[in-house]
């Protein structure tokens, strides 16, 4: 992934989550999509990662992949770590979906006025955090959708 120096023009928006394959590429995957739909896509440079190792090399979990597939957008994010020095330096926003993620990231080095808390963007929120679906059934993902489809909206709105 390219140094911030080579865009300067270009916001990096890193999403987070614990293992990078539920939360955060469905994150990744609708703020592209709606960036898209916006004529928007240039203006940003857009990850996802976890703040554990677990999942790493692997493709979202297929529960997050149908209900993305269920509203027409692709997931094509593959798992990793949080990176401190190379993420810390890519990107301008790096969203945690919960408080215990966005802790640990401040602990691993990121800079913390750089690090928001994702429902902070939705200007509505029926929580405070992103819950994480992993242990729950399909519905459970159809309600993370939702919050996150209106948070990415509002991560847009503020860049319009």
């Amino acid at each position: 992934m390219p140094d911030r120096a080579d865009h300067p023009e270009s916001t990096g928006v890193l999403f987070v989550c614990l293992g990078n394959i539920c939360r955060s590429p469905l994150a990744e995957g609708i703020f592209l999509h709606q960036a898209r739909q916006r004529d928007m896509l240039d203006r940003f440079r857009v990850d996802s990662c976890g703040t554990g190792a677990w999942h790493a090399g692997e493709p979202a979990d297929p529960r997050s992949v149908a209900v993305a597939a269920k509203h027409g957008i692709e997931l094509p994010s593959i798992a990793r770590q949080f990176d401190p020095r190379r993420d810390a330096a890519e990107f301008d926003w790096i969203i945690a979906m919960d408080r215990q993620n966005q802790h640990n990231l401040i602990k691993a080095g990121a800079p913390k006025d750089r690090v928001r808390l994702m429902m902070s963007f939705h200007p509505d929120p029926p929580v405070e955090e992103v819950p994480d679906p992993y242990y729950g059934g399909p519905d459970g993902f159809d309600k993370v959708y939702e919050m996150l489809r209106v948070a990415c909206e509002g991560i847009l709105d503020d860049f319009a």
